[in-house]
């Protein structure tokens, strides 16, 4: 488990930065489908909603760290749905695109192997295999899903909240840092 963030020294000054600003302030409905976009499960966001406004990015971080901790299994599932499997990301998600890069780098070969190993993974569990999947390539994701499908559900449900946390912070902290 990470350790806490440091806090500034009370009385330092802290930036505000414009994507955070945005995000205290913008109106519910435009807040709401900003963090859509970060993390498709309505109570994760509503979550985030909820604990505004954040002085800082390691405040959301830490927000997003308890909020993914205690999604429902409905709330998991919803935020499941929203991550098209590794190596397949939608035409229309740069994001997903961005962040599987290490997949679309990969051989034919190693494509293949994916999509075979993605289908028996979501037969064995019943959803997407998940992975923060930034800066790895397909080489590695391909041995974590294989390292993970002999995972028992429990087991599995617990690294996937993990990389859902994972996932989520980094997109917050770009839109956090963002204009």
């Amino acid at each position: 488990m990470p350790s806490s963030p440091q806090r500034p020294p009370e009385g330092a000054a802290t930036r505000q930065l414009p994507g955070l600003t945005r995000l205290n302030t913008l109106a519910r409905p435009a807040v709401l489908a900003l963090l859509h976009e970060v993390c498709a499960s309505p109570g994760w966001a509503s979550a985030i909603i909820a604990r505004r406004p954040y002085q800082d990015v390691e405040e959301l971080l830490a927000a997003n760290d308890v909020t993914t901790a205690a999604l429902s299994a409905e709330d998991l599932s919803d935020a499941l749905a929203g991550h098209p499997p590794i190596g397949r990301p939608r035409a229309a998600d740069p994001v997903s695109s961005r962040e599987q890069k290490g997949m679309g780098e990969s051989s034919d070969d190693l494509k293949a192997e994916m999509v075979e190993l993605n289908l028996r993974y979501q037969e064995r569990f019943g959803h997407v295999f998940l992975i923060c999947a930034t800066g790895l390539s397909g080489a590695r994701m391909r041995d974590a899903l294989r390292a993970r499908l002999p995972n028992s559900p429990e087991r599995e449900r617990d690294v996937v909240r993990f990389e859902l946390g994972r996932i989520n912070g980094i997109r917050l902290r770009g839109l956090a840092e963002g204009p």
